[in-house]
């Protein structure tokens, strides 16, 4: 294990109600029998940060600068793993894990052993992301690397479906957005995918809003996430040694 006590730094704010559904998801995944067997955790939920998808579209500046400094401040409040509930940001992953002595947790790594574990073979994956992590790969190259099939949003989906519904959610359009992306989903269905990641963490809490039954074939990656503090929060424990995954890369 990494050394002092397990402490789970949140670099959120993308959106801050993605964050909130992610601290949620943390506590609803730990079952815990009291607070004190909770995981702990510092959330850096401040949302002015330079939008994520506009900076891959190259039509806004780009995120780096001040997702690094809030990392630092993760680190120097003692944050011995920090985790991103955004899906998008991680196309940045590689850079911010490299300027930190802090092992960051991987959303889709969290994602993959969530899917694997509860998954069927021959299974074809829909995946619900933003052009940003559609066009960078995100998902697909990992996939790959696993023998899942994907699916992805066409350009027209993005543009008339999966965007307008994101953003309707940052602005508070629950009902809309979910609309939006539940049309989005069914058409990655038509098109042959059996199974859904939410591949953006806008996206479970907008499904939620409307009751969405696509909610009962799809993994949200927040939950995933959060599954995957809770699998380091109690590896870090005496009595829970033997219990880390992937999620602490720590021998």
């Amino acid at each position: 294990m990494g050394s002092g006590k397990p402490l789970v730094g949140v670099l959120g704010g993308m959106g801050p109600l993605a964050t909130v559904d992610f601290l949620h998801k943390l506590v609803e995944e730990c079952q815990a029998d009291r607070d004190q067997d909770h995981v702990p955790v510092l959330a850096w939920n401040v949302p002015q940060i330079p939008d994520r998808q506009k900076a891959l579209t190259e039509t806004g500046e780009s995120p780096l600068a001040t997702l690094q400094a809030a990392v630092r401040l993760l680190e120097a409040a003692g944050a011995t793993r920090i985790v991103i509930p955004c899906n998008t940001a991680h196309y940045w992953f590689d850079a911010l894990q490299a300027a930190s002595t802090v092992p960051f947790i991987h959303i889709v790594d969290a994602t993959l052993t969530r899917l694997r574990a509860s998954g069927r073979s021959g299974e074809r994956v829909g995946l619900l992301a933003t052009r940003g992590a559609r066009d960078s790969r995100l998902y697909q190259d990992r996939l790959d690397a696993v023998g899942i099939d994907s699916v992805v949003s066409s350009d027209e989906e993005l543009d008339s479906l999966f965007t307008p519904g994101c953003y309707a959610v940052k602005r508070g359009s629950l009902i809309e957005g979910g609309q939006l992306l539940q049309r989005a989903a069914e058409q990655l269905l038509a098109r042959g995918a059996t199974r859904l990641v939410l591949a953006c963490t806008e996206v479970p809490v907008a499904l939620a809003s409307i009751q969405s039954p696509l909610l009962e074939i799809s993994v949200d990656t927040n939950r995933a996430l959060a599954s995957a503090c809770v699998a380091y929060w109690q590896g870090a424990q005496p009595d829970c040694i033997g219990q880390a995954s992937i999620a602490d890369p720590d021998p």
